[in-house]
């Protein structure tokens, strides 16, 4: 039995879950609503404000869904309570963010500068001048865009100049040594 599959999801007050025909499960909340449709085998019933995900037999592709549809939705009920938010740190000199209205200034040490829009659903947020946050009701948008920034420059490991996650640690490397003393 899948560890996580058979935990229950908490539905917490004030958010409306919907499970339809062909497993289509929608969720309305204070921060927004999200909807998707997950497998057709899995068995998905609301009993008293939880929702229950159980599989029909023990095949494979079964066991496989199981955990992963249950963190799916799982991830809607939180994502429409409390949303979920990447923080990404640059560095180097002359390395900084902006926002100019819905767009995301990016200085990285090109010729030009990179501007990048903010998809719909989620905000950007540059504090100071060298963090950036992504925030956003949709776990895989908000760990998207976040990877899509962290792209443009990604860390490089002699100087350790780039953007990286808050919680990423770079390992640096040592640069070559000359050859002193030898003629």
């Amino acid at each position: 039995m899948s560890r996580i599959g058979k935990m229950p999801i908490d539905v917490p007050k004030g958010v409306d879950v919907k499970i339809s025909d062909g497993n289509e499960v929608s969720v309305k909340g204070p921060k927004g609503s999200l909807s998707g449709t997950f497998d057709r085998n899995m068995l998905l019933t609301l009993e008293n404000s939880q929702i229950i995900v159980k599989r029909p037999n023990d095949e494979k592709r079964n066991r496989a869904m199981h955990g992963l549809t249950r963190s799916l939705i799982s991830n809607m009920v939180t994502g429409v309570t409390a949303g979920f938010e990447k923080a990404l740190d640059i560095n180097g000199v002359g390395y900084r963010a902006q926002k100019q209205g819905k767009k995301l200034v990016l200085l990285l040490g090109y010729s030009h500068p990179v501007e990048m829009e903010d998809p719909d659903g989620i905000t950007t947020e540059v504090v100071g001048q060298n963090r950036i946050i992504v925030r956003g009701i949709d776990k895989q948008a908000v760990g998207e865009f976040a990877a899509k920034i962290r792209i443009k420059r990604k860390p490089e490991v002699y100087k350790g100049k780039g953007i990286k996650y808050e919680y990423e640690v770079i390992r640096r490397k040592e640069g070559k040594t000359g050859a002193k003393g030898k003629k």
